[in-house]
């Protein structure tokens, strides 16, 4: 019902607008036409059809911004409603001087036009303003709200910041990380990192230099999908030399947590009482583990050291070792687990094929 009001209203202030437009036509035009009713009534028409135009715009968009504010969480309403509210205030409270200011008639246009350009500015500017901060203003009204009652009693830690190093840039796991959401709370590039995949970006050899720039796109690419989350940090410490030296003392002083996957590093900073999070242990930690009497999808890729045996490898490069394998070189095939073994070079998996198995 309100969607067929609103292009009526339209339809009729467009025809409306039609019929009386003959009058702003002047006189000497009016007497040169024999039949006003007539031209009213055409005008009338046409505009009433620009009008059905212009409600069906109205209407298409006003559906459009109802589902939008629908689906807007009523905290994000409440905080934009209030920094609206307050830049209209603030835009008000500062053109105010401009109107008793004395302009010629001449530039008396000007103040119409200060103040609508003052109020949008403004009023942009709250909604900005409360998108950023509307969490935080909704903790001053009501301190007392959950969250706020449960980081002060200690029953929930707010996410650490992360400090992240140049290997850890460079091997580009982080962006897949963060792209599934397992990585919480500010991330943090250190100037000083920042400087040394410039220095690797620019340097001789060609390895050093493929591996700067690596880093250096897929940073640009991480601060394009989170502006907000990823920050560069200006701190430097010139009294010290080395990276990670610098990384360590900095994670120390934000009481944040340091992201790497340098192995010497991560000890380095767990002698020191630094929170670590090492992308390696990460990758360890979630890979597949297979019990005897599991089946996988293996392709057997080369002759393993006993005669009836073929070799394959799993996504993440743990061998496995399938007996009476052989035959089946070149071939994908599903194969049964028998048993497992934990060696100083990784993991190996000893299988056999699922049909040797069923009989």
């Amino acid at each position: 019902m309100l969607d067929f009001v609103i292009i009526l209203l339209f339809i009729l202030g467009g025809a409306g607008v039609g019929f009386d437009i003959v009058e702003l036509l002047p006189s000497s035009v009016q007497e040169q036409i024999t039949n006003l009713e007539a031209l009213r009534w055409i005008l009338a028409s046409f505009t009433a059809i620009i009008g059905f135009a212009v409600g069906l715009t109205v209407q298409v968009t006003y559906r459009r911004l109802e589902k939008q504010v629908r689906q807007l969480p009523i905290e994000v309403i409440l905080t934009r409603a209030v920094g609206l509210v307050l830049g209209l205030l603030l835009a008000n409270l500062m053109l105010a001087p401009i109107f008793f200011l004395p302009f010629p008639s001449e530039f008396a246009f000007i103040k119409p036009l200060a103040a609508i350009l003052g109020s949008v500015m403004f009023a942009f500017l709250g909604i900005s303003l409360a998108d950023t901060h509307g969490r935080t203003f909704l903790r001053l009204i009501n301190p007392n709200s959950l969250d706020t009652m449960l980081v002060a009693e200690g029953t929930l830690k707010p996410a650490a910041s992360k400090v992240l190093d140049t290997s850890c840039i460079i091997d580009g796991r982080i962006e897949e990380l963060l792209n599934t959401g397992f990585v919480e709370g500010q991330l943090l590039i250190p100037q000083f990192v920042l400087q040394e995949l410039q220095q690797l970006a620019d340097a001789a050899n060609d390895q050093k230099r493929i591996r700067g720039r690596r880093g250096l796109d897929i940073l640009k690419a991480m601060q394009t999908a989170y502006p907000e989350r990823l920050i560069i940090h200006p701190a430097d410490y010139e009294d010290i030399q080395t990276v990670d030296a610098k990384l360590v003392r900095f994670t120390q002083e934000i009481n944040g947590t340091l992201l790497t996957n340098d192995y010497n590093l991560s000890k380095v900073a767990n002698l020191q009482k630094v929170p670590v999070l090492n992308v390696n242990d990460l990758a360890h930690a979630v890979r597949p583990i297979y019990l005897p009497g599991d089946s996988l999808e293996l392709k057997i890729l080369k002759e393993g050291k006993e005669p009836s045996q073929g070799v394959g490898y799993l996504d993440d490069g743990t061998m496995v070792v399938v007996e009476e394998g052989r035959n089946h070189l070149g071939a994908e095939m599903r194969v049964v687990v028998t048993s497992a073994l934990q060696t100083s070079a990784g993991r190996m998996i000893f299988a056999r094929p699922q049909a040797s198995v069923a009989a």
